[in-house]
């Protein structure tokens, strides 16, 4: 887990570069493809992602070393001729991995994170699961196990691989010729995001774009189909928590109200968006048909309030660098605490840009508990490490969060429910 926190330590400020490049970009060309909002949104899912990865919260079914262990039947030495079977293997397994993702319904919870954002842009590549606690994927490493691929190399590979992901989520590069038969492109990836009915569920490959053609998921951008992005379902949120598990809420809500005991356990398993007949006529779910017709989620805020959860996003940013630089000086129990308290930063805040007014009372607990914690139990959040100044900052930081908080969540006036808007 360390070295991931290293690498991300460097892979952080290179995404915030790009992001800030594609930004401006799409300002000087008068083509923005950034809306506050969904861009603070898209980079806290990131920061969730990577707390959660980093920390190593989850439970591996299967691992690859077992799997090593039981079905290799060469055993290959770290050469450069393995790094490419490594790589080819992952790829392929990612492709696979993505596929389950998309055709069947308990696992599309784990997935649809990273198409939930109605923008196209860098930022929505961070758009990254954190309900993905069981983890499974070695399955699809099998053909690497059997060829007896070491699994250091998995280990090194696996973070560059999902890194290489990141520069073709852009609406700023067009098709780029006989690349579009090798690699995957932002061209083919716009597909891939769109709602579009004859874009759904194509190009589902991550670095080479063989796979699609191959096993028949891959669809061309079409001039005369403009892509638009999302989701079928609208998330109607900008809290990467909520959009975690919401499709998971829906999937046991529904097999909780279907009168069928089949249903009840087939729900679980059927294709993406399969509903019990009895639900779907009793309790039915708005779907988006006509995609030209989408109207987007969005709330409405001022020029103080986005300063405000631009800065909580920051203050999160600074706090996750931190805690990676000092990663491996802190014990297991320290790196819990700190990336819980640093999550439900992200959870209270997230509320707030949604204007759920339970948002502001949750911040303003946070707030209270971050100063009780700095002052009486500063080792439990690893804080004994830094300087004394560092309990200025954390004061002048909670206070001013109270206060703000405090002003949009009670004393605002265009606070409520009623400032939720589409357009």
């Amino acid at each position: 887990m360390e070295t991931y926190a290293n690498a991300l330590l460097i892979a952080i400020p290179v995404f915030i570069v790009l992001m800030l490049i594609e930004l401006l970009y799409g300002y000087f060309k008068q083509n923005q493809t950034y809306t506050i909002l969904d861009t603070v949104a898209s980079i806290s899912s990131g920061l969730i992602n990577v707390l959660k990865d980093s920390l190593g919260l989850i439970v591996i079914l299967v691992s690859y070393p077992f799997l090593l262990s039981h079905l290799s039947v060469l055993t290959l030495e770290a050469t450069i001729p393995t790094f490419i079977i490594a790589f080819i293997s992952l790829d392929l397994a990612t492709y696979w991995n993505h596929r389950l993702s998309h055709k069947v319904n308990v696992f599309w919870n784990l997935h649809v994170i990273h198409h939930s954002s109605e923008e196209f842009n860098l930022a929505c590549a961070l758009r990254q699961p954190i309900s993905n606690i069981l983890g499974f994927f070695a399955i699809f490493l099998i053909p690497a196990a059997i060829l007896g691929v070491p699994n250091e190399l998995i280990q090194v590979l696996t973070p560059v691989h999902l890194f290489l992901q990141f520069w073709y989520h852009t609406k700023h590069i067009g098709k780029l010729g006989w690349l579009e038969y090798v690699l995957v492109t932002p061209s083919q990836h716009r597909v891939h995001h769109a709602i579009n009915e004859i874009y759904l569920d194509k190009n589902l490959s991550a670095i080479f774009s063989i796979w699609d053609r191959v096993f028949g998921t891959f669809q061309e951008e079409l001039e005369s189909v403009p892509p638009v992005y999302g989701v079928l379902k609208p998330v109607s949120t900008w809290n990467p928590v909520i959009i975690n598990f919401q499709h998971l809420y829906g999937i046991a809500k529904d097999a909780w109200r279907t009168k069928n005991w089949t249903d009840k356990f087939k729900i679980w398993f059927m294709p993406t968006g399969w509903r019990p007949d009895d639900v779907a006529v009793k309790h039915p779910i708005e779907i988006t048909k006509d995609p030209y017709a989408q109207v987007k989620y969005r709330t409405t805020y001022s020029n103080l309030f986005s300063g405000y959860f631009i800065g909580q996003m920051l203050f999160t940013v600074t706090g996750i660098l931190l805690l990676f630089y000092f990663f491996g000086e802190l014990t297991r129990i320290q790196l819990l605490c700190s990336g819980i308290f640093l999550s439900i930063g992200i959870f209270g805040y997230s509320g707030l840009m949604d204007r759920y007014r339970w948002a502001g009372i949750f911040e303003l607990g946070r707030a209270v508990l971050g100063l009780i914690v700095a002052f009486i139990f500063p080792e439990i959040l690893g804080l004994t490490i830094f300087p004394e100044s560092i309990l200025g900052i954390l004061t002048t930081y909670f206070v001013l969060s109270f206060a703000f908080t405090f002003y949009f969540a009670f004393l605002d006036k265009g606070f409520s429910l009623s400032a939720v808007q589409t357009s």
